[in-house]
């Protein structure tokens, strides 16, 4: 945390824009640590807490319009991509668009403050075809509670984290082993989860030749269609022959498939 602070009051504004900027992008990057410290910064009169919001918001908008933009014209490639990172991509993709179902358009307003929804929010939002003044109206909602609520934080507690960043100098070869200690731990707690999950991440597919050829020699196969919501139009040509299941209601909805026939999903 004192490194932190230190940084944030000789770069001041810049950095903390770059933090809120990078982390919307998907960079690992500890913005809300950032904004922490220049709230602190601001209660110790290093810097101006108006300018810390005039210019941590825009640069959070702007990484969040980007991947909006991205997102409606690249659709889920894009969402592949961020989730490329995760223990298993397709449930990080698919955790993020039934957030985004459930809550609809609230999801925009509190993302930030969900690990793992904060960046998938914006570029979902493009994929779905969301009206752009309607994003920005709503992003700009969320980042701006994100943002204020964590330079407020800073502001408010800026005499404990002071005198935490000033107790971290005296115990620095201490807090070195335990920040080492907890980087090994959560090296094998990632280590652990690939290898639970390790069966999710090559998930069985067909070729659409291979489905018709069953198709036209008549075989007595299942076709379900699990479009997304926001993909998926009542109204549209499905499959021949094909079933809609809806995507959100699996667990209630596979009770019902016969056991006696291959069963083939398409999605997005």
């Amino acid at each position: 945390m004192n490194d932190v602070l230190s940084l944030i009051s000789r770069h001041g504004y810049a950095l903390v824009a770059l933090a809120v900027f990078l982390e919307a992008i998907g960079v690992p990057v500890p913005a809300a640590l950032a904004l922490l410290a220049a709230g602190t910064a601001s209660a110790l009169g290093k810097l101006r807490l108006g300018l810390v919001l005039a210019s941590a918001v825009p640069a959070m908008l702007l990484g969040d319009a980007l991947l909006f933009t991205l997102g409606r014209y690249t659709g889920w490639t894009l969402l592949g991509l961020l989730c490329r990172l995760s223990v298993n991509p397709e449930t990080c993709i698919l955790r993020s668009a039934e957030s985004f179902y459930r809550r609809g358009k609230a999801t925009l307003v509190l993302a930030k403050f969900i690990p793992g929804i904060n960046t998938m929010a914006p570029p979902l939002a493009g994929s779905m075809n969301m009206r752009p003044f309607q994003f920005l109206r709503l992003d700009a909602a969320g980042a701006t509670l994100y943002i204020v609520a964590y330079v407020t934080a800073g502001f408010a507690f800026s005499r404990f984290f002071a005198l935490f960043a000033r107790g971290l100098q005296n115990v620095g070869r201490a807090v070195e082993w335990v920040v080492l200690l907890g980087a090994l731990g959560y090296i094998v707690y990632r280590v652990r989860l690939y290898w639970k999950h390790r069966m999710y991440r090559v998930v069985p597919r067909v070729t659409v030749d291979e489905v018709k050829r069953k198709l036209d020699q008549g075989l007595d196969i299942l076709l379900a269609d699990v479009r997304s919501h926001g993909y998926y139009d009542a109204g549209a040509s499905r499959i021949r022959g094909s079933i809609r299941l809806e995507p959100n209601s699996l667990a209630v909805a596979v009770k019902d498939l016969p056991r006696d026939k291959e069963i083939y999903l398409y999605c997005t």
